[in-house]
């Protein structure tokens, strides 16, 4: 049986990770019965990506982003400008491939910036961090960072699944640490595009302890149940990408 930790002061009870709803630094275990329907909405990027999604969808995304409370809506740049409301307004950038030249994930992440963007969810290129290219990932990252300027929370996606088929968990644990030196505010596990898979508590754990406690770890991909979120979320997740999010709120107490 999972239980909660103890930290005194927090609102939670105990934390989980770094996290903005209690922003201590231990890792527990949790449950659904541990965590409320808003203590989860407001960590989540309510998100819309499909390469067929319409203006319409994006609208509609935004609005039941808004009646559910997240954080955050995540769109395609080419959706913005777009009025997100009291949401955060999120974009990918390199997205899906991570391919793009560096320069051109720098211009697609900028003119998001000046569309409105508040946050960009970039890709780095897998088959560099595969290779052991690190320095590659870093100046990537870091090209990125410096075009959308202070302010902007850069999530880099690693791709965690397929790093750990091809090159295994200490390669997720360099490329991590390689995006917070160039100045990642969270690394995410995945587009929810690549067939080697999603999220998974192997990866959420790996990247917390990769990065440490004041670094963001953004779970995405194939979360479609509380049950999985509630244990991304004690494996060190403090944001979660979720297309599903109605259902997966719909499974934690009001």
């Amino acid at each position: 049986m999972f239980g909660l930790g103890s930290v005194g002061g927090c609102r939670c009870g105990g934390c989980l990770g770094y996290c903005h709803i209690c922003q201590c630094a231990k890792l527990v275990c949790v449950t659904t019965s541990d965590l409320t329907r808003r203590d989860v909405a407001a960590i989540i990027d309510h998100t819309l990506l499909k390469p067929e999604a319409t203006r319409a969808a994006a609208e509609s995304t935004v609005a039941e982003a808004a009646e559910l409370g997240v954080y955050a809506v995540c769109l395609s740049p080419s959706m913005l400008p777009i009025d997100t409301g009291d949401q955060k307004t999120c974009v990918v950038a390199g997205f899906p491939s991570g391919k793009h030249h560096s320069l051109v994930k720098a211009s697609e992440a900028r003119l998001a910036v000046d569309t409105g963007a508040d946050e960009v969810d970039m890709v780095i290129d897998v088959g560099a961090a595969a290779d052991g290219r690190f320095d590659e990932v870093f100046a990537d990252v870091l090209t990125v960072r410096e075009a959308v300027g202070e302010g902007i929370v850069l999530k880099v996606i690693i791709e965690s699944a397929a790093l750990l088929e091809l090159a295994g968990p200490d390669t997720v644990t360099e490329v991590c640490r390689r995006a917070v030196q160039a100045g990642a505010a969270m690394v995410k596990t995945s587009t929810g595009f690549h067939p080697s898979g999603g999220a998974s508590v192997e990866a959420v754990r790996l990247m917390r302890a990769a990065v440490g406690d004041r670094v963001g770890v953004k779970a995405s991909g194939g979360i479609r149940t509380a049950e999985f979120a509630a244990e991304l979320i004690a494996a060190g997740a403090t944001r979660l990408g979720l297309s599903s999010s109605r259902t997966v709120l719909d499974g934690f107490p009001a």
